[in-house]
């Protein structure tokens, strides 16, 4: 009889990924809400991994004996121990193809959300003053604006080319990819500082690192167009939240969405809360019904084909392949 491998599920995930995890002759665990100490019993014979959200850190890891692979449900992965997995040689996978589509089309939503005032409309109709719309405020056009896109990797080049669809202009701020390949893609190489004093409308797709943390401060936004709109759906902390405050209740720009917070979920009191011109979501850009399905199943298959048929696995997804000899 062919060895079954067994893999646990912590977090939620669309049945797609099971069903396909069903026909490989897997055993599945469902440890989603399972306490540490429930963790460390249950994944002593796992040999993979699908997470969610939850902390994956060396307290639960030391004790999975068995484990050869961590799959995150998503392309973040500051919530498991890197270092960890890195010195017992356990590959770390991501879903690098399931999401760019629907964050860069939350992206587009907030950019123009905030641009078109749509909510501020939609309330005037609503309240029978469709003939007063002379006293909504100015709204705007994405044609001919300049977008800054930080970070461009997958999702920073699917919001590049809806923005080229509205004819804008496309300028990229990213170290690690050179100049050939973003003008291949239609796009304007800038650095930092030339790329925020440029930018109508910028948008963060970089990870959260000690060179990321506070990449845009008060002095950041010192510099930004007083029209500027920046929008996060990366990881909270790259904004220094408490200067974004500043920046928009004193009107230094003109608007910011937010899907990521710097804790979440972020407090009650958050000051952001009480400003108009910022539209907030609970870090689920990536949580379309479509997306859902993609990530279950490419997060099921980067377990499978690492374990059984690593012809078939997407290299690009593991993040530590270098480490484990792949």
């Amino acid at each position: 009889m062919k060895f079954k491998n067994k893999i646990a599920i912590i977090g939620e995930i669309h049945s797609d990924g099971i069903k396909f995890l069903q026909s490989k002759n897997c055993d599945i665990l469902d440890l989603t809400n399972s306490s540490i100490k429930e963790l460390q019993t249950k994944l002593v014979d796992i040999d993979g991994i699908a997470l969610r959200t939850a902390q994956l850190k060396k307290d639960i890891l030391q004790y999975c004996s068995s484990l050869k692979i961590v799959a995150r449900h998503g392309v973040g992965y500051d919530n498991v121990d890197l270092n960890y997995l890195n010195k017992n040689k356990l590959a770390l996978a991501i879903t690098g193809t399931a999401n760019a589509v629907s964050v860069a089309e939350h992206v587009m939503t907030m950019f123009l959300y905030l641009s078109k005032h749509i909510n501020i409309s939609d309330q005037l109709v609503k309240e029978g003053k469709f003939k007063e719309k002379k006293s909504l405020p100015n709204f705007f056009e994405l044609y001919k604006k300049n977008i800054l896109i930080l970070g461009f990797g997958r999702i920073g080049q699917a919001v590049a080319n809806r923005c080229l669809g509205f004819d804008s202009n496309v300028y990229v701020y990213d170290p690690f990819i050179n100049q050939k390949f973003i003008e291949e893609k239609k796009c304007k190489l800038v650095n930092f500082d030339e790329g925020i004093q440029k930018a109508d409308y910028i948008t963060v797709h970089m990870p959260l690192n000690k060179n990321t943390k506070n990449l845009i401060t008060k002095d950041q936004f010192k510099k930004m167009k007083t029209n500027c709109i920046i929008v996060n759906t990366a990881r909270g902390g790259i904004i220094n939240e408490k200067d974004l405050f500043s920046a928009l209740h004193d009107k230094k720009i003109y608007g910011a969405g937010l899907d990521v917070y710097e804790y979440e979920p972020p407090s009650k009191n958050n000051p952001l809360f009480k400003l108009d011109n910022i539209l907030l979501t609970p870090h689920n850009a990536a949580l379309t019904l479509e997306c859902r399905k993609r990530m279950a199943l490419e997060v099921c298959e980067n377990i499978i084909y690492y374990l059984q048929d690593q012809t078939k696995l997407n290299i690009n997804n593991i993040i530590n392949h270098d480490k484990i000899n792949l």
